[in-house]
């Protein structure tokens, strides 16, 4: 017989939710988070192992079983009894274990969707599991329950421009979700293509938001949608959050993910000359952490690296915080408590070494500072989550020790004016127009096309967005 190989993109592919007729199907039991990946391995009922078994049954078996009928069959008097034994012998294997290459289209999707449906709740799980941990930090107060609530009320008023991207994430071919860049919990990335194939495309590597808590890859679905319309690919990039990681976890895998991107992104039509290192709020700092890291472990002595500052043209910074210790009191304020803050940071006497902004300013590392590319820092002055100020100093600050940088401000816009509200307006979004204006400074067919895109179109109703601008907790 002859046999067949099937490709395999994922060497640790996680477990399928095999439903079981049990009296205790319902109840999954889950490994401890630290054993478990970004799809959180399940345990299912103990008929899955027989489940499995069947499945796994290796080809030959099929040919054995076949060879078996043949001879059972010969003995048969009747040629009638003959064809109607090996037809049911045909029609039994192949519903026992298609070959994965026999599916139409449309079941490789369905089982696509499952797979990822299957990881989505798990994700979800895990998050689930982590916030009732996080309670625990936080306490239950007034101040909380009134945050919890104006979020609700905010998701709700977006509600439809997150289930138009929500289904892009889960339906698009330009998406490649879930690639895995390392051997830790939430060690994944998503990859959002152009279209447009005709040679390397520019790269942004994104590291979301989310107050070093609840920061997750999707939440640069938007942004990844927009800019690979663009002809630009984007690499979102997972990590750990707290309680699961403290700061020290969370650079390592913003190090490692930017990692993958500058040594891997070729084989998915990225141009390796051509990458570009952006945060949003918590994920504006900790890719900031991340980079000055890497600058110094440059300029070190005898430190092994997996890649190179010099591999990034430039860094974004979306209203980010860069000198903690002139924001920890303002969190604290904000209700992201003193307490909290420090224990996510390793503790009082880290608050330094994780703030970007006093880091270069340190004798230390005035040959790092040297290492950095050009910086660009944009910022709305409506902000009250993390003020501008930070943005406005960060920049003043990198300009005395060398680096090229500048700050953008953009009057009036909120915390999440700039990363949601505008781009679900549709339009022109100036925040936007200005990244991609940087991206393709040095390509004038680019910019010629940039000239002539049509305006992006509106996810959700004005009112609504005014409404959830008035209300948002951030």
């Amino acid at each position: 017989m002859q046999s067949y190989t099937l490709p395999i993109t994922d060497p640790n592919p996680p477990s399928l939710m095999v439903p079981s007729t049990s009296n205790t199907a319902g109840a999954l039991l889950f490994r401890s988070e630290d054993e478990m990946s970004a799809t959180a391995r399940m345990m299912i009922s103990p008929s899955f192992e027989d489940v499995r078994k069947i499945e796994t049954r290796p080809l030959i078996s099929r040919t054995s079983s076949y060879a078996e009928s043949l001879s059972s069959s010969s003995s048969s008097s009747s040629s009638g009894s003959l064809v109607s034994n090996l037809q049911k012998q045909r029609r039994r294997r192949i519903n026992s274990g298609a070959p994965l290459f026999w599916l139409s289209d449309g079941s490789r999707r369905r089982h696509s969707l499952r797979q990822d449906m299957g990881q989505a709740a798990s994700d979800t799980y895990l998050i689930t599991r982590l916030s009732f941990k996080l309670l625990r930090y936080l306490g239950v107060g007034y101040r909380w329950i009134m945050r919890f609530l104006a979020l609700g009320c905010y998701a709700f008023l977006l509600l439809p421009g997150f289930l138009q991207v929500g289904y892009y994430y889960f339906y698009s071919s330009q998406v490649r979700r879930g690639i895995v860049y390392g051997d830790q919990p939430r060690n994944r990335l998503d990859l959002y293509l152009p279209k447009n194939c005709d040679g390397p495309k520019p790269v942004v590597a994104f590291i979301t938001g989310g107050a070093w808590i609840i920061g997750y890859k999707a939440w640069g679905s938007l942004l990844g949608q927009q800019l690979s319309e663009r002809d630009i690919i984007v690499a979102c990039i997972d990590y750990r959050n707290f309680p699961q990681g403290t700061m020290g976890d969370m650079v390592k895998d913003a190090s490692q993910g930017i990692s993958f991107v500058c040594n891997k992104i070729a084989e998915y039509g990225g141009d390796p000359n051509r990458i570009y290192l952006m945060g949003q709020s918590a994920g504006a700092h900790i890719a900031a952490c991340a980079l000055v890291d890497q600058a110094m472990k440059e300029a070190g002595e005898g430190e092994s690296t997996t890649w190179s500052v010099s591999q990034i043209k430039a860094y974004f910074g979306l209203s980010g915080g860069y000198n903690l210790l002139n924001l920890v009191d303002h969190f604290h304020s904000r209700g992201l408590y003193r307490r909290i803050f420090v224990s996510i940071m390793e503790g009082e006497e880290n608050l330094r070494r994780y703030s970007p902004e006093l880091m270069v300013q340190d004798p230390a590392c005035i040959n790092a500072a040297s290492l950095l590319p050009p910086i660009v820092l944009f910022h709305g002055t409506g902000d009250y989550s993390i003020p501008s100020d930070s943005s406005k100093s960060f920049a003043e600050t990198l300009r005395k020790v060398g680096v090229k940088a500048e700050s953008v401000l953009y009057e009036g816009k909120t915390h999440t004016d700039l990363f949601l509200q505008d781009p679900m307006r549709g339009g022109r979004d100036d925040m936007f127009e200005d990244v991609v204006a940087y991206i393709h400074a040095e390509d004038t067919e680019a910019l010629a096309k940039d000239a002539k895109a049509p305006p992006r179109k509106r996810l959700v109703p004005e009112f609504m967005i005014k409404l959830a601008r008035r209300i948002s907790p951030f």
